[in-house]
């Protein structure tokens, strides 16, 4: 992730049916795209509350593109395409700023629940003398487990989208291109695959908010709930879904015995995160990537 990171002159338009508009900020993921992407749905989304606009049902951001549904009783499919250019026309190369939140997400690395897992499923992995997490640090150049962990929760990482299941996010680590962590998925994925697993997949982390089916490696697992329809939890009582597009994640490395202690707490209800409100300028980001991390750890902890 550089200064340089450039993007296409104007997005992708494309109809899906009678309802629905796909927009391709980029073929390629990145900051810039994302906040790109982010800005104009968070502009939609004030006008339609706003009766600016009628008609607009539901605007899904994803990684470099973003999706709207539409009713087209209510709004011209031309007139909805007309005022979305106009909405990135009007961003052009502003300073893309979002109003969010940065949060500690605690994870126990090499826990025995995921390594009972991928055990199970080695033929489907492409090294199958190693364990995940082994696999992902000899490709990325570490000398150990304990440098990848570092180099894998030292910096923070983008929520940019949800889904695949309920409640499940995709995340990107805010560094430059040549220190992104990547690996391939399974070579076919498994069936099971532990509840609040750590995964990794090409550059994106994500955090498996059930148990079920995956073709992610398997790092780790958190102690945090991030999806419960019951919202037990005091982080979960206004949605069931914790993470949104935009929010910040910092990993925390913690031991067995902390796991142990957090996973008490969330059996009680009294269990909570750390959430901080954080300004995110993404001009001032590219400008020092390792800089402006630092600065955003400080709002995490107050300092």
């Amino acid at each position: 992730m550089t200064a340089a990171t450039t993007l296409p002159a104007q997005a992708r338009y494309s109809f899906g049916g009678d309802e629905h508009l796909f927009v391709e900020i980029s073929e390629e993921m990145s900051l810039p795209a994302f906040f790109k992407g982010m800005a104009i749905c968070n502009e939609l989304r004030r006008r339609a509350q706003a009766g600016e606009i009628a008609g607009v049902t539901e605007i899904c951001p994803a990684n470099a593109a973003y999706l709207v549904r539409f009713d087209p009783d209510a709004i011209a499919p031309d007139a909805l395409l007309a005022t979305l250019k106009e909405i990135e026309s009007q961003l052009g190369e502003a300073d893309l700023q979002m109003q969010t939140r940065i949060i500690e997400v605690p994870v126990l690395y090499n826990d025995p629940w995921t390594h009972e897992t991928l055990m199970r499923f080695r033929e489907r992995h492409q090294d199958p003398s190693s364990t995940d997490i082994e696999y992902a640090a000899r490709i990325n150049g570490h000398a150990s487990v304990e440098a990848f962990i570092q180099a894998h929760s030292s910096a923070p990482w983008f929520v940019s989208m949800v889904g695949f299941v309920a409640g499940l996010p995709f995340l990107f680590q805010m560094v430059e291109r040549e220190r992104q962590i990547q690996v391939p998925k399974y070579l076919s994925p498994r069936t099971d695959t532990p509840r609040l697993t750590l995964g990794h997949g090409g550059c994106f982390s994500c955090i498996y908010s059930v148990r079920g089916a995956g073709g992610y490696q398997m790092f780790g697992v958190t102690p945090a709930p991030i999806f419960d329809p019951a919202q037990r939890l005091s982080y979960l009582k206004d949605l069931m879904v914790f993470f949104r597009p935009g929010d910040i994640v910092k990993w925390k490395p913690i031991d067995r015995a902390e796991y142990d202690r957090q996973i008490a707490e969330v059996e009680a209800g009294t269990y909570a995160l750390r959430i901080a409100p954080v300004s995110f300028s993404l001009k001032d980001f590219l400008a020092n990537p390792d800089g402006y991390n630092q600065q955003l750890l400080k709002v995490l902890h107050g300092d």
